[in-house]
């Protein structure tokens, strides 16, 4: 067989591939997204006192350091035994809102917009977030860039730093609020109000009222059918990404499989470690084990913007709610299963965000001085789940009587997605790699299969231990004779 390897792919965080095979007539065979890199993060925080957990975990990714950050200080609270007040969680939400918000714009306009700003079928030099900028305008670049700007300030505001976040608290927040700051997060909500606004209209005017680009949204090359998972309040309204009440699971064709809180995601999920890829695949485990192809049959799941739209009956602001409406009056049947949707999606809950920033911003209780409480009982375990930008997030941890960690088990939202990705790669590659030809164009559309995902393979990839990634590191002499060989490492 031939091969074809896409190394590095490109608009994504962290380091992959994708191996295409070709029959002898030159049309794909099969096709599989690898990822070639590994973290140890479940294994080094072992040892580690909780309440240290969230800060280091932050440190998975840079660009994900708010919800590792978040979902484990909502384990640091059960495994204290305590509940944050209501202060407290509102500022975390806020916090947790800002943090939405930049990322989803980064996501959408650094990675999945370029593919229909610039085009597809682009040079690879003009197909990217300066090409973007340069198609749209300085001075519009300019002003996303700004407001954006402005997600960043809440997040350094709140939690202490603009990179990796430090005032987490068991039962509560590090930082109180003064009416001044409160004032200043309301007028940046309403700036990222704005830049809502304006990405959705730039998706209308651009994607939605091009017909090329709503064929590739709406066709089968980029349909993956699988079941879906994500977080709503307990109408299954899309209310707080901070703080889902339930995580539901609804099938191919949208009926209800179940539901689950904390610890109960493990009578739902199973993961499958596969030879060829550090990155481990999720099925949901009721349904068992049938491989990573899509179809009415799979046991595969996705997770994210598309699915929780999927999911969800609304949105809980107004703004949001239309845009949602206008979402279900162009596509009509749910679920929906063109993974290009993705970034539809992504856009209207850039706009929730930042709504939901404005309207706990507006409450003048979060100034109250009652961010934490003290009465702490160690129970020895916590299960912090939150609705992370890229989909469900689980920490899940386990301590001694000190509350030193024992055991730790995270599943991140690119794990959760591992199968429904390599489905749509390799639908993609099938739909267009004929007769073995393949140009720089053709590449780009099997690589835009994987955008909509909005791969953070850093995140992904944070375990490694014996047994379960089967890892081999070469030592070698100066002279580059190899000294020795250690597997499992």
């Amino acid at each position: 067989m031939k091969k074809i390897t896409i190394e590095p792919i490109t608009r994504l965080e962290g380091h992959g591939k994708i191996a295409i095979f070709l029959d002898d007539n030159g049309n794909v065979d099969n096709a599989f997204f690898q990822v070639v890199e590994f973290r140890g993060y479940e294994k080094f925080v072992q040892g580690m006192p909780m309440e240290e957990v969230p800060r280091t975990v932050s440190t998975i990714c840079g660009v994900c350091r708010g919800v590792h950050f978040t979902a484990s200080m909502k384990a640091l609270d059960q495994i204290f035994g305590v509940e944050p007040t209501p202060v407290a969680r509102k500022l975390r939400e806020i916090f947790f809102n800002a943090h939405y918000v930049e990322d989803h714009a980064a996501i959408l306009y650094a990675l999945g917009l370029p593919d229909f700003v610039v085009g597809p079928e682009a040079s690879p030099a003009e197909r990217n977030v300066i090409g973007l900028i340069q198609k749209v305008g300085v001075d519009i670049g300019r002003q996303v860039l700004k407001r954006r700007g402005y997600a960043v300030k809440i997040f350094e505001l709140l939690g202490g730093k603009p990179n990796h976040p430090v005032a987490a608290l068991p039962g509560g927040w590090a930082k109180k609020l003064s009416e001044e700051e409160r004032q200043q997060i309301l007028e940046w909500g309403k700036e990222l109000v704005e830049l809502g606004k304006f990405t959705l209209q730039v998706f209308e005017d651009v994607v939605l009222k091009n017909e090329k680009y709503m064929e590739l949204i709406t066709g089968d090359m980029y349909k993956v059918v699988v079941n879906y998972m994500g977080g709503v309040d307990e109408n299954g309204i899309l209310t707080s990404y901070y703080e889902p009440k339930v995580q539901k699971i609804v099938s191919h064709d949208g009926q209800e499989i179940g539901s689950f809180t904390g610890k109960q995601y493990l009578d739902f999920i199973a993961e499958r470690v596969l030879p060829w890829s550090y990155l481990k695949m999720p099925y949901l485990k009721q349904m068992g084990w049938k491989g990573y192809d899509d179809g009415e049959d799979t046991s595969l799941y996705a997770v994210g913007p598309l699915p929780r739209i999927n999911i969800a009956k609304g949105f809980s602001t107004p703004l949001a709610q239309e845009a949602y409406e206008k979402f279900w009056d162009t596509f009509k049947e749910r679920p929906v299963h063109y993974i290009q949707a993705y970034h539809w999606a992504r856009a209207i809950e850039l706009l929730h965000a930042a709504e939901r920033i404005v309207e706990l911003a507006s409450d003048p209780e979060i100034t109250s001085p009652e961010t934490r409480r003290h009465d702490f009982n160690i129970t020895g375990e916590g299960v912090g789940i939150v609705e992370a930008p890229r989909g469900t997030l689980i920490h899940h941890y386990q301590t001694d009587d000190k509350g030193y960690v024992t055991n730790a088990n995270l599943i991140v939202a690119t794990t959760h997605n591992k199968g429904p990705i390599n489905a749509a790669i390799r639908k993609a590659a099938k739909h267009f790699i004929k007769e073995g030809k393949v140009d720089e164009a053709i590449l780009n559309y099997v690589e835009m299969a994987f955008r909509p995902f909005d791969l953070c393979l850093a995140c992904a990839t944070h375990a490694a231990g014996p047994g379960v990634t089967p890892i081999e590191i070469f030592v070698y002499d100066k002279n580059g004779n190899l000294q020795q060989k250690l597997r499992n490492f």
